[in-house]
């Protein structure tokens, strides 16, 4: 069974012969999944400056960031490029649909076949817009200027199904974006307001999706506890939490399991990982790859990016990945 063939059958509950597995924290690792993303523009150059101790940049929706120099490695809106409703009708829409940003993406996979396709999106509505009023203006707006939130979400959720619909001819078989939604406790909005503006969104892109041949896989940061229903009813078939934990690791894989939803996940980075506790990490591993794999499947093992941002040492991140080894290979 090749790595696509495992990758495929977890996210289809359909019999995988192991876990699948996607660390890339060294080059001989275990890595079941091949990944690609959208090529240059040639309608945008991207700007960097600094003033005093901090850098600034742009986006590609004309956002501009800021960051503290050698401190954070993202940064904050500093302008928003949608300042005012106003501007809403001359919105600069990127080339995310251009056909040539997706040659590279073709090449990446066509010469990897045996292992899964995962494409990246360049964001999704909620992402996208809180950027784009600034998220306080962004949150206000979803209450006070409902109609042009509406009118910008179309705007936006009508280019990503585009930017899906191009993935689907590279021999993508899967699609991954990030919209972080939870706090520690609960949804960064009531799940009343969410199925009532988002879950339609996600609906339309979940279509999208599904008759382009491809999954959906949804970085999510927070608690989404009381939207998972929803996300597996629009079409989300796998989500990549770093904080499983947050859930319980047994009421978080009945969910899923029930749902048909896989999971896509370090150890957790929050409570397990940054304990440097190794039999902790080891068995929080271990009980991963059972509870989330479930009869069938649905369990995808990974590392995470950024062990520095963590506070997490190399050999702590090691013990989770031969601990996932022995799960994939025993």
């Amino acid at each position: 069974m090749t790595s696509r063939e495992i990758i495929t059958r977890n996210l289809t509950f359909k019999d995988p012969a192991r876990i699948g597995m996607s660390f890339s924290f060294a080059e001989s690792v275990m890595d079941d999944i091949c990944g690609a993303g959208l090529g240059p523009s040639a309608t945008w150059t991207p700007r960097r400056w600094t003033e005093g101790e901090f850098e600034y940049y742009d986006d590609e929706w004309g956002n501009i960031w800021y960051r503290v120099q050698g401190r954070s490695a993202g940064g904050e809106i500093h302008e928003p490029a949608l300042r005012d409703w106003a501007m809403l009708k001359d919105l600069r829409v990127p080339d995310f649909a251009e056909p040539s940003r997706y040659r590279a993406a073709a090449e990446t996979f066509a010469k990897d076949p045996d292992r899964y396709h995962l494409a990246s999106l360049p964001g999704f509505p909620f992402a996208i817009c809180r950027y784009l009023r600034k998220m306080e203006i962004y949150f206000q707006d979803l209450i006070l200027e409902r109609e042009h939130v509406d009118a910008l979400h179309d705007q936006v959720t009508g280019l990503l199904e585009a930017v899906i619909r191009q993935y689907g001819r590279t021999g993508a078989d899967g699609i991954f974006f990030c919209e972080d939604w939870g706090t520690q406790e609960r949804l960064l909005v009531s799940p009343a307001m969410w199925r009532e503006i988002f879950k339609p969104l996600y609906r339309r892109l979940g279509r999208a999706a599904r008759e382009s041949g491809l999954h959906v896989l949804m970085h999510s940061c927070g608690y989404n506890w009381e939207i998972l229903d929803d996300l597996a009813e629009v079409g989300v078939n796998c989500v990549q939490f770093d904080q499983p934990s947050l859930y319980g690791l047994e009421r978080l894989a009945e969910k899923l399991q029930q749902n048909k939803v896989c999971l896509f996940s370090p150890v957790d980075v929050q409570k397990v990982l940054p304990t440097g506790d190794r039999k902790l990490i080891e068995s929080t591993a271990a009980a991963m790859a059972r509870l989330f794999s479930g009869r069938h499947g649905g369990f995808i093992a990974k590392n995470y990016p950024d062990l520095v941002g963590i506070g997490v040492k190399p050999e702590w991140n090691q013990w989770a990945y031969d601990s996932f080894v022995r799960a994939a290979t025993g």
